[in-house]
Parts: C-alpha cells; structure tokens; sequence
C-alpha cells in the first residue's frame, strides 16, 4: 500500500505526537488526597504540568491542518486500524468513515486525533498493519 500522505509526514506526526504525550502524561487525580501519593511522584507529576510547551501541540495541529481531507482521513484510518476499531482488511471502510468525518469538519477530525489515546503507537500500529514503518527516517527509529 502506498499511502496518500508522505510517509516522513506521517513518521513526523508520531515524532510529534510521542513529544506531545510526554508533556500531557501528567493527568492524574487531582481530588485525590496528596497523603496518599509520595512526595517523588507528586513532584514528578508537578514538574511535567508546569513545564507543557504549548509549541508542540501547535506544530501537531498545523500538520493536521496542511493536510488534504484525504490525507487527514487516513491518518484517522491508520489510527482506528491501529487501535483495533478497523482491520487492515477493512481499510476501505475506515477510509470511508473517517472521510465522513472530516467532511463534517476537520475541526472535529482534528480535534478526535488530538484526543487520541496513545496516538503515536496507534498510528504507528496502524502502519505497521500495512508494512509501514517510520524505520530509518529521520529521528524515528
């Protein structure tokens, strides 16, 4: 399968989105009481919060953003083949329900990507589905 985005796009977009994940692993409990967590992890949790750069998140939306609609609904196929939702074998219609989702906005389309757990190793699941791989290009290894 050749894929209608760049395959050093797409391996961009998991560089992104690894960087991206690291800052926002810091969701916890925040109701939860600070007696029950040890004060290494609390002040792990606290450092990761206070120092998000809001410049990766930017950078990965912008290259949702420069995609085509096509290309933008095969980033979320990849990554619904990745998770699990789609086989490889049902490639046509993941491609079909994610052009319908961007179609209805790419706002939204964006936005479920952003809020895709996980979404560098789904989308590079996703990949891997179709022997694809980031392997060699640029700082993926």
């Amino acid at each position: 399968m050749d894929p209608l985005t760049p395959l050093d796009t797409l391996c961009r977009i998991i560089l992104r989105a690894r960087e991206y994940e690291a800052q926002t692993a810091s969701d916890y409990d925040r109701d939860e009481d600070p007696d029950n967590v040890d004060d290494e992890q609390e002040g792990a949790l606290s450092v990761l919060e206070d120092d998000i750069n809001d410049s990766i998140e930017e950078e990965l939306i912008a290259v949702f953003e420069d995609l085509g609609e096509d290309q933008l609904a095969e980033v979320i196929a990849f990554c619904w083949v990745g998770q699990g939702t789609y086989e490889a074998a049902d490639w046509d219609e993941a491609m079909q329900e994610a052009q319908d989702l961007v179609s209805s906005g790419t706002e939204e389309a964006i936005e479920e990507l952003m809020e895709q757990p996980m979404l560098a190793s789904v989308l590079e699941s996703g990949l891997a589905a179709f022997d694809l791989s980031c392997a060699g290009i640029g700082d993926i290894s």
